[in-house]
């Protein structure tokens, strides 16, 4: 499966175009994670913990949205994008969409 955020693949033609696919992932903060974070914002530096958080949440996003284009017979997903949106307190979306397209 070939990913990118640009409209098009670079040396291949769109040949069939399956539209808009997507995948999401909610997750919560972790109690520990927080006060870590809390600890950290004292001295400065990277909040590693949700650096993760937000890593996983993009991987499996993103699995989700790639499993949705195999299952149209998609071999690309093209003009990629991702967005977050906070769902409650201490907790948020984060949401990857793209076009499933098949190249040759």
């Amino acid at each position: 499966m070939i990913l990118t955020n640009i409209e098009t693949v670079p040396g291949k033609t769109i040949v069939e175009h399956f539209g808009l696919v997507s995948g999401n992932t909610i997750r919560a903060r972790h109690l520990g994670v927080d006060i870590l974070a809390k600890l950290k914002n004292l001295i400065g530096g990277e909040l590693r913990g949700y650096t993760k958080l937000l890593q996983d949440s993009r991987k499996e996003a993103t699995e989700r949205m790639t499993a949705q284009a195999e299952q149209l017979g998609a071999n690309a997903i093209v003009n990629i994008r991702f967005a977050t949106s906070s769902i409650a307190g201490g907790a948020a979306e984060l949401y990857a969409y793209g076009t499933a397209v098949r190249v040759e």
